[in-house]
């Protein structure tokens, strides 16, 4: 069971009386997560920010209000998403079709704010391209590994066409490897050598494996890059691995690869192949 799911409930048929009306605010949210959402004792509801409202052409009448949750579990600061839907004063967590099953929590995504295309986070192309795709992934997973390697190669080679803005989401318990690969790819980020990254999606490595110095062997050997444990361990890199996180979680991303072509969630991961034809 995962953490998340550890702190929310499940059901499908939740709902609650809002004030009239579709558009709530905050305290009503809040209101609302407190009593239906997060059911467990231990975990303390601190605030509820609303990221974005929006709407879907297929749910005509439902406001689709997309959210952050302030929560505090066991001491820790969790931010966590969440999608909630309202309508003539009801609001539910999922919204399903019982004719095709769709479940429109998985339909709708924030859309990406002009702060998180900043120079930072830009690997190829440049800032002043055409287009903008922002990614969220891990080099360890196999999606990834399939998909974000060839935007790469794109932007690298159609750096007028494509800004390439690359946010870092290790997924750590199912690879925990990557949690050093992830800062090793920071920081050769950070020091110009970006064939560095590709290289790292190539590598062939237990995912499993914790013993940084094992890893970065490994890195050196598949990928001709060298660093020390100590720059992989400075604050500084793990500050900025914290901040993407986060920047994930206002995103309400929570999988990889998650993929933004011009501001909107590409569900194929494909849209980038347009920008180059």
């Amino acid at each position: 069971m995962s953490l998340m799911s550890k702190l929310l409930t499940s059901t499908l048929i939740t709902t609650l009386t809002l004030s009239a009306g579709n558009t709530v605010d905050e305290k009503e949210l809040l209101n609302y997560v407190k009593k239906h959402v997060v059911l467990n004792p231990q975990v303390e509801v601190k605030g509820v920010t609303i990221i974005e409202e929006t709407s879907h052409p297929d749910i005509p009448g439902w406001n689709v209000y997309l959210t952050t949750m302030d929560l505090n579990y066991q001491g820790k600061e969790i931010k966590a998403p969440e999608t909630i839907f309202v309508k003539d004063g009801l609001a539910t967590r999922n919204l399903v079709s019982l004719k095709n099953g769709r479940d429109y929590r998985d339909e709708i995504k924030p859309t990406v704010s002009d702060k998180f295309y900043d120079d930072a986070h830009l690997i190829f192309g440049n800032k002043n391209a055409a287009h903008k795709v922002l990614v969220f992934s891990d080099p360890q997973c196999p999606f990834c590994q399939e998909v974000v390697p060839d935007i790469m190669k794109a932007a690298k080679e159609h750096p007028d066409q494509i800004a390439l803005y690359y946010y870092h989401l290790p997924l750590l318990r199912i690879h925990p490897v990557s949690d050093v690969l992830t800062r090793v790819m920071h920081l050769a980020q950070h020091e110009g050598k970006m064939d560095v990254l590709p290289k790292i999606y190539a590598m062939k490595i237990d995912p499993r494996e914790t013993d940084m110095k094992k890893i970065l062997a490994e890195v050196e050997k598949q990928t001709g890059y060298s660093v020390t444990a100590e720059k992989v361990d400075d604050q500084k890199v793990k500050d900025a691995m914290k901040a993407d996180s986060d920047a994930a979680s206002e995103m309400m991303v929570s999988g990889t690869p998650t993929i933004y072509a011009d501001g909107k969630w590409d569900k194929m991961r494909n849209k980038y192949k347009e920008f180059i034809k």
